[in-house]
């Protein structure tokens, strides 16, 4: 039988009962015991995002709709210039049509519209350039911009057709000028919302 120095470190975890295969085989179920050197296993599953603290504050979020401005700009100017252009064609074939009415004189001597062509055509040009305003304060201010805009401009539209023919004295001028204001409110009921929806940054 051979001596044993228990100050021996060798052969200290034998008389302690401890060998090295207890202590590997408890290292591996001890879910505090890991290698301070190894990987984080739990890194990117969640928590503080330290790089941002790193960098500074986290940037605030932007208020308003996240649109390309050029984008926004140019839809809006062109839909201006095709109300314009169409409010213009429009009130045009009326006072032509109303000329042919007045030299034959069997319908009686009828009145152009309330306004000439180049009025209509500049009063679509900037409804139309207002309503783009319209759609981006709403953006900016309300839960529900797109139902407010639909909803605003719309009883405006109503508005713009109704009051020519329940206040004009003639009821033709009436008919005349709310065929021209429903042709100038229809681009801004539905080209701007969807420009402006084919603006924004997905």
């Amino acid at each position: 039988m051979s001596y044993q120095d228990p100050r021996d470190p060798r052969t200290a975890h034998y008389e302690s009962g401890y060998t090295p295969e207890s202590r590997a085989y408890s290292s591996q179920n001890d879910p505090y015991a890991r290698d301070p050197y190894a990987a984080d296993p739990y890194a990117g599953q969640g928590g503080y995002n330290q790089g941002a603290y790193e960098q500074g504050r986290p940037a605030k979020p932007r208020r308003g709709p996240d649109i390309n401005p050029v984008t926004f700009a140019g839809g809006v100017v062109m839909t201006g210039v095709v109300t314009g252009l169409a409010a213009w064609l429009v009130a045009w074939i009326i006072s032509a049509f109303v000329e042919k009415v007045n030299e034959s004189g069997k319908l009686g001597v009828w009145n152009p519209v309330a306004a000439s062509e180049l009025w209509f055509g500049v009063v679509g040009f900037l409804c139309a350039l207002a309503a783009g305003a319209l759609w981006y304060v709403l953006h900016l201010v309300t839960p529900s911009p797109d139902q407010f805009y639909r909803w605003i401009v719309g009883l405006l539209l109503v508005a713009a057709v109704l009051i020519p023919i329940l206040t004009y004295n003639q009821i033709s001028v009436g008919i005349e000028t709310a065929i021209v204001h429903l042709v100038i409110g229809l681009p801004s009921l539905t080209i701007i919302p969807a420009m402006a929806g084919k603006s924004l940054q997905r």
